[in-house]
């Protein structure tokens, strides 16, 4: 692969694609760029800073492979990228290659590229999170019927793990990291509506607790968080930002279910929409109880079939700043939904 260099009119920035095509366009589009953000605690004030970065000079590229190696090993300075190619009707696009996306990290071209896969199979770490609060107390048996038979449809490798966990005022986790689908099973039928909604808590708590350090060591794993819920918070100790930004420390992408049926867009949807977003995942408004299981299987179906780009930033720094990511396709026809940025590892 040779890497290009560009210099847009409109920054005079350098920029570098992975291929010619659509560049124009999205240099118009890389004007904005997300703030720098910091680490966040369960009881403190949601805050952003500036970090400057200053671009580094350009490094010989690599040409990396589809060799679809069921191993891939990241280094400390390297960030693993998952991400998912759709069309405007969401369906997943197959067969890409590098040279048909361009990125930015922290507003510059990466050092290097060191692999791209497509469709692989990365060990799993999902954690399942169900509103049990008094408002889905009708429906709640569809919901955990719907859960298990997800749990029981995903798990398919040695290497997969989940875990379950349910909530209201505070979040209960009934099935610990297993690949034991009984046990997993037996999480989600433990569970029981009752009380108010502390949605942010749990997915802080959930991401912090659970997500952060689900590894495999130097090999990436795919960590999701499946959210169900209406969205409606009205308990949490901290805010919707701090829940995000552990979500983005923690590299999780949070797939969420709205069991909102009303035919209205409120608040709760907003957040749940939100939540997604941030992280690089996706919002699901099933218009009935019995859809959610469609809901489910389009998950299931998203995360075996992915993208994988592994990238050694330029100018990296082990200084805990907030980096982004802009990752966009060269064919404007297809959407790519990926994390937006992550937080660098401290020394």
């Amino acid at each position: 692969m040779t890497r290009l260099l560009f210099t847009t009119p409109v920054t005079g920035s350098r920029r570098w694609g992975f291929g010619v095509t659509g560049f124009t366009l999205a240099a118009a589009l890389l004007i904005a760029t997300l703030p720098a953000q910091q680490p966040a605690t369960p009881s403190g004030q949601p805050g952003q800073a500036p970090a400057s970065q200053q671009p580094g000079p350009p490094q010989p590229g690599i040409q990396p492979t589809d060799s679809g190696a069921p191993t891939i090993k990241v280094g400390v300075n390297e960030v693993n990228l998952i991400f998912t190619v759709t069309d405007k009707h969401s369906r997943y696009i197959p067969n890409l290659q590098l040279h048909d996306f361009a990125l930015l990290d922290d507003q510059k071209a990466p050092a290097n590229v060191t692999s791209f896969h497509q469709q692989i199979n990365l060990p799993l770490r999902v954690g399942l999170l169900i509103d049990t609060s008094t408002s889905i107390h009708s429906r709640f048996k569809f919901e955990q019927q719907a859960a298990t038979e997800f749990l029981l449809q995903i798990l398919k490798a040695k290497s997969d793990r989940a875990f379950v966990m349910g909530f209201d005022v505070t979040p209960t986790v009934t099935a610990d990291w297993t690949q034991d689908l009984d046990a997993l099973e037996t999480g989600v039928n433990r569970l029981s509506p009752g009380g108010g909604t502390a949605l942010f808590d749990a997915v802080y708590t959930a991401c912090r607790d659970k997500l952060l350090d689900a590894s495999r060591g130097q090999e990436p794993v795919r960590k999701a968080i499946i959210l169900l819920s209406d969205g409606d918070d009205n308990q949490s100790r901290v805010y919707l930002s701090e829940a995000i930004k552990m979500c983005q420390r923690s590299e999780t992408i949070i797939y969420s279910i709205s069991t909102n049926w009303t035919p209205s867009r409120g608040e709760g949807d907003k957040v749940m929409a939100q939540l997604a977003g941030d992280t690089g995942g996706q919002v699901f408004f099933p218009p009935s109880v019995e859809e959610v299981s469609t809901s489910f299987k389009d998950i299931e179906e998203e995360l075996r079939s992915q993208y994988a780009l592994t990238y050694t930033p330029a100018d990296f720094k082990t200084d805990g700043s907030f980096r982004t990511i802009y990752l966009y396709c060269n064919d404007r026809r297809y959407q790519v939904r990926a994390r937006k940025g992550y937080f660098a590892p401290r020394q």
